[in-house]
């Protein structure tokens, strides 16, 4: 048997972090929202009880430091699962990006493997469980819009974004989350309004969505890598109504309402980006069916 999942990226509306905890996790109040670059996830029964990652993308590990790979091994070990699988990853979200490629990767083998082994759990169940993986698992196996707190496991369902298109642009450099973290001054750091952002999202106000993008680790990540800032300000150079950086980084992001803006963003930001792409938020919750 075989089946296909799709792995949604991610994009953080609103990122902020409070403390860090006494289990060494950072407690975060962070808004998300999946949007329609995705990656493709084809699962097999394989008569020989193993897991195997299939991928052609240099980056992305074939043994057990995959996230999918972790998360088909869990399932195996909990659900007391005899027989293999083959995880084939056909990727288009970049790697190590901001956009929670590889958690979302982990959520649509969990959500796959609970078909093709024919498991019965539920969405919750299942985000119970990528918890254990990574900390943006949880909201990758719901997908949609959500308010997620904790270190990020505690899911709260928000409205779909007002209506617009999504650019990405990531820059050719990696940044470690772990060292964005570390660098971070949670007592200087200039804090988002995550009520005000769920207020927009309630209102299904695009302007005031816009004037509350704002992510506290961007600072850290800008002032070490400056291609990232130099990203942020074309982009608002050629167009966008709002800028900010996904994640950890490096991808930025920016929002816009009008479609005839969209190619001028995307051809200026190609002039000396590789990886720019034009996507529209998915926003709506994934179903089990």
């Amino acid at each position: 048997m075989k089946l296909m999942e799709k792995a949604p990226a991610k994009i953080n509306l609103a990122l902020d972090v409070l403390y860090k905890r006494p289990d060494g996790y950072h407690e975060v109040e962070m808004v998300m929202t999946t949007v329609d670059l995705a990656d493709r996830i084809e699962l097999s029964d394989l008569a020989a009880n193993e897991i195997r990652i299939i991928s052609h993308n240099r980056f992305v590990p074939d043994d057990n430091r995959n996230l999918a790979y972790q998360a088909a091994a869990l399932l195996k070990d909990r659900y007391k699962v005899r027989t293999g699988v083959s995880i084939s990853i056909e990727k288009h979200i970049p790697v190590a990006a901001g956009l929670a490629g590889g958690s979302s990767d982990a959520a649509a083998t969990l959500r796959g493997l609970n078909r093709l082994w024919k498991l019965g759990l539920t969405l919750d169940e299942l985000a119970e469980l990528g918890s254990e993986i990574g900390s943006d698992v949880p909201f990758c196996v719901y997908g949609g819009t959500a308010l997620a707190t904790g270190r990020g496991e505690k899911i709260e369902h928000l409205p779909v974004p007002p209506k617009c298109w999504i650019i990405l642009a990531k820059p050719t450099i990696g940044v470690s989350t772990a060292d964005v973290y570390k660098r971070l001054n949670v007592a200087d750091a200039d804090h988002p309004d995550i009520l005000q952002m769920i207020s927009a999202l309630e209102l299904s106000d695009y302007r005031k969505v816009c004037s509350n993008l704002k992510n506290v680790l961007e600072q850290v990540t800008l002032y070490t890598n400056p291609e990232v800032a130099h990203i942020k300000d074309q982009m608002k150079r050629f167009g966008a109504d709002a800028v900010l950086m996904s994640g950890s980084g490096p991808t930025v992001f920016g929002l816009v309402e009008h479609e005839s803006r969209v190619q001028r963003i995307y051809n200026g930001l190609r002039g000396f980006c590789d990886q720019v792409y034009t996507v529209r938020i998915l926003g709506e919750r994934n179903t089990l069916e």
